[in-house]
């Protein structure tokens, strides 16, 4: 008889094979669309900015190079308290930490609507990346309490596809909130949009402190039988991993060169989620609601493409070319975005190929990491990460910003994507074989 899970693997071998893919379907239920849904509306209070873009700038009298600025400083509080803040969650618990981290993101997400000025516009964006410090190194961090190397990289992806869903949901609900709030109870379109987008983050977040178990063995849904499974599963393959100290994190070579390896995808990754509105605008598209449409296209292909991609992955074992593969095809996407500019069609033909590439490489880069680093170590290195990471959050949309300022045109800006994400392939290949491909 053969048993479906959630990442598509049938099992049809001897009944213990059976029972375990029947105890991980049950915990991939339970977790994982729960899950990607807090990091959907996490995903629009970070990104929604470029959608408030389109009128807020000409209103308050705003420069690209101001956008740019303000866009990224979310990431400059986000990289000063992303390690404490994930320490803090593998010793308190997912449970209450990532409750903490929703609620008080969704209420400075809100309080956007009272940007007057650049000032403010940079203080909130700051705030905004000090509250949210934590959460995606923190669900990695608590995706490694529930499953092995092999089963982990689809589970990931799964949940990462927030990231591309956030897209096809968000776009369509940026352009309608701008296009049908603008001037009621006297508020401008882009005030609605954080109000409204701030909401499902606070909610979410009650639900959490509810719902999320901490450890396999605080789940009362999970039998003792499957417990016990799960458990030894963990601790077989946390056998092979290195617990490093905190602070021998921070002078592991291999820890940095997997920062920049993540810091040149997100430079990718940002440049897209922050400007992929105003170059649809740039091809002709005028109205607020068909650019929210049309960004929900690249987005619901990369969904597909991260899925399919990290099953191969998992299946064969095989970690470096399936994140490189990728990662070229997506530079070639954001070139030959800005070669076909001027042409709509063209246009979002080339920003759906460089949306699916840049967003497969994410999920998968993160089966790197997580192959050699095990207990606080893992908490404090995958923290690391992705804070050094996201640097490339703030680099990027203020490259892009200042590079349109100067030259009137987003292509400059693509082409530097481009080459990052060209320098990310290379790095992963220069990653040993033996290390990853688990």
């Amino acid at each position: 008889m053969e048993t479906k899970t959630l990442d598509g693997v049938e099992s049809a071998r001897r009944p213990a094979d059976s029972f375990e893919a029947a105890t991980y379907n049950k915990v991939g239920w339970r977790l994982i669309p729960f899950l990607l849904l807090c990091y959907v509306v996490a995903y629009l209070d970070r990104v929604n900015v470029g959608f408030a873009k389109l009128q807020m700038l000409q209103d308050l009298n705003l420069s690209e190079t101001v956008y740019g600025l303000g866009a990224g400083i979310f990431f400059i509080g986000y990289f000063l308290f992303e390690v404490p803040s994930n320490v803090i969650l593998h010793r308190v618990g997912a449970r209450i930490w990532i409750a903490r981290i929703m609620v008080t993101w969704g209420v400075i997400s809100a309080a956007m609507m009272f940007v007057t000025s650049a000032t403010s516009f940079y203080v909130l964006r700051f705030l905004l990346g000090v509250a949210e410090a934590g959460f995606f190194p923190g669900i990695i961090l608590y995706l490694t309490y529930w499953y092995p190397a092999e089963r982990r990289g689809r589970m990931t992806a799964l949940f990462m596809t927030a990231i591309a869903l956030s897209g096809v949901i968000g776009g369509p609900l940026s352009g309608w909130i701008m296009h049908s709030f603008a001037g009621v109870n006297g508020l401008k379109d882009w005030q609605w949009l954080f109000i409204l987008e701030g909401l499902p983050s606070i909610i979410m977040g009650i639900v959490t402190f509810f719902y999320l178990d901490d450890r396999i063995a605080h789940a009362k849904w999970l039998t003792p039988q499957e417990k016990a499974l799960l458990e030894r599963n963990i601790v077989a393959e946390n056998a092979g991993k290195q617990d490093l100290e905190i602070g021998a994190v921070f002078t592991d070579p291999r820890v940095w060169l997997m920062s920049l390896i993540y810091f040149s995808f997100v430079m990718g990754l940002y440049g897209v989620s922050f400007w992929l509105p105003t170059i649809i605008k740039a091809t002709g598209v005028k109205d607020a609601l068909q650019i929210g449409l049309l960004t929900a296209i690249p987005f619901g292909f990369g969904v597909v493409a991260m899925v399919l991609v990290s099953r191969s992955a998992d299946r064969s074992r095989e970690r470096r070319w399936h994140i490189a593969i990728p990662a070229l095809l997506g530079a070639a996407g954001l070139v030959l975005s800005a070669v076909w500019g001027q042409n709509t069609g063209l246009a979002m033909a080339a920003l759906t190929l460089a949306t699916m590439g840049i967003l497969t490489t994410l999920p998968l880069f993160w089966s790197l990491p997580t192959a050699f680093l095990a207990g606080a170590g893992a908490a404090a290195g995958i923290a690391l990460i992705n804070s050094l990471g996201n640097l490339a959050g703030f680099v990027s949309p203020f490259l892009v910003g200042w590079l349109k300022d100067l030259t009137q045109s987003t292509n400059t800006g693509m082409y530097l994507l481009a080459a990052s994400m060209v320098l990310g392939a290379l790095l992963t290949l220069s990653v040993p074989a033996r290390l990853v491909n688990k």
